[in-house]
């Protein structure tokens, strides 16, 4: 009897201490996932001196825009490619201007103005092969934020000039018996880079014009920099900053004015600006360039929005994708006969629409993969019916049309087109500048 019970207590507490044992065993399992972290340019390589480099090939073109006999294109966040355009048939690849981070440009005179990354760059063009730089206002250009999920990057360490996938693996621990099998898994998207920056407090005095010859180029209708009289505009997310350019070769902070959200481009217009945001077309009385007034604004649906205008009509493409988030793919006619009560006219469908030029009623449209089209437009409600062209052959970005010589600059994929548009019936190519 004893010993009977003796045994089963003693099997009864072997099998307590086993299972006590195996609860103490530390078992794990991996859990393996990626995520976006930032790559970073510290401040000191940023501002070295701009300086200029021998020509390069074009890879990844982006705005463009002309002064007199000279085409300056933008290589996103590289530089800048300095074309001699004297003879568009014959255009002559002159330089190439590094600035890192850069992406929109205007040029007044010999200076050249180049947003790098959170600053502003004023560089003397005068000898495009032997460029300097004269002024940098540094940090007036809003930081660019990238958010991801729950991953933030540090502003500190430098500007972000990219996002590197990278794999990450994370080791936990769990109960004995429950290991999972590995988990992989992928964790957010790239994100969009967006834009905000300090409110700078206006001043109270315009500063004195002191250059009675003021030579201005034109970019075209993607442009963020603008150049109007004494002022450099320059738009970002919400806000559009004023520059004072006064005296050229030393850009002074002005003011910034606060627009709306998702604003996207600038044009100016006689004493108008015409401002595209992803809901919409600001219009601005700008008959003071100092002080820019908002008279209206007209609301469309969510999509990216440049905009181009001449006396009677705004021209407006709607276009689906990143980083819009919107799904439609059309042309918009506003009559701003009364800028202070902008009205639709008309609505025509296209497939995917990018930059926009109008000239004596001829309207160009960058219709992504489909191409090229040029309309007349005299008659607004028909436009749909007076297609004069249409080239499928490229992938259009941007379009500047220059009425004094009938030179129609167009930016896109595969490189840069020039044509004469004296017909646009019989448009003829004169020179092309590719894609390496």
């Amino acid at each position: 009897m004893y010993s009977k019970s003796c045994s089963l207590l003693l099997t009864l507490t072997s099998a307590v201490i086993l299972l006590a044992g195996c609860m103490k065993d530390k078992c794990t399992t991996h859990y393996t996932y990626q995520i976006y972290e930032p790559v970073y340019l510290d401040y000191a390589q940023l501002r070295q001196p701009v300086a200029s480099e021998a020509p390069r090939a074009l890879k990844h073109p982006g705005k463009i825009y002309i002064l007199g006999g000279f085409l300056f294109i933008n290589e996103v966040n590289e530089g800048v490619h300095v074309i001699d355009n004297s003879n568009p048939a014959a255009p002559v690849n002159k330089a190439f201007i590094s600035i890192p981070g850069n992406v929109d440009i205007a040029v007044r005179s010999n200076i050249l103005y180049a947003d790098s990354y959170v600053d502003l760059v004023a560089v003397d063009i005068t000898n495009p092969e032997n460029v300097a730089e004269i002024k940098r206002l540094e940090n007036i250009f809003p930081q660019r934020i990238a958010d991801l999920g729950y991953y933030y990057a540090d502003s500190e360490k430098g500007v972000i000039t990219g996002w590197r996938l990278t794999d990450k693996t994370q080791v936990i621990d769990i109960p004995c018996g429950q290991e999972a099998q590995p988990y992989y898994y992928y964790w957010g998207g790239l994100p969009e880079i967006d834009f905000a920056g300090p409110v700078l407090a206006g001043n109270t005095q315009a500063p004195s014009i002191t250059n009675a010859t003021i030579n201005v180029g034109q970019g075209g209708s993607m442009a963020r920099f603008a150049i109007v009289s004494d002022y450099l505009y320059v738009i970002d997310n919400s806000d559009m900053q004023l520059i004072s350019i006064a005296n050229p070769d030393n850009p002074v902070i002005w003011t910034k004015i606060n627009i709306g959200f998702n604003i996207e481009t600038i044009f100016p217009y006689k004493d108008k600006l015409f401002i595209g945001s992803t809901t919409g077309m600001y219009i601005y009385d700008n008959s003071n360039p100092s002080q820019p007034t908002q008279i209206s604004t007209f609301s469309h649906v969510t999509s990216c929005d440049p905009v181009v205008a001449d006396d009677r009509y705004a021209y407006v493409t709607l276009r689906s994708g990143t980083p819009c988030q919107g799904f439609t793919n059309q042309l918009e006619v506003i009559d701003i006969s009364n800028p202070y009560n902008p009205q639709l006219v008309k609505t025509y469908a296209m497939y995917n629409p990018h930059g926009i030029g109008i000239d004596r009623g001829k309207l160009f449209i960058c219709d992504g993969q489909a191409g090229l089209k040029i309309y007349d437009a005299s008659d607004v409600s028909t436009i749909d019916q007076h297609l004069l062209l249409h080239n499928g052959n490229i992938h259009a970005y941007d379009v500047i049309p220059v009425a004094t010589s009938n030179v129609l600059i167009l930016i896109g994929q595969d490189g840069l087109y020039q044509y004469d548009y004296s017909d646009v019936r019989a448009i003829r190519l004169l020179s092309h500048i590719p894609v390496n």
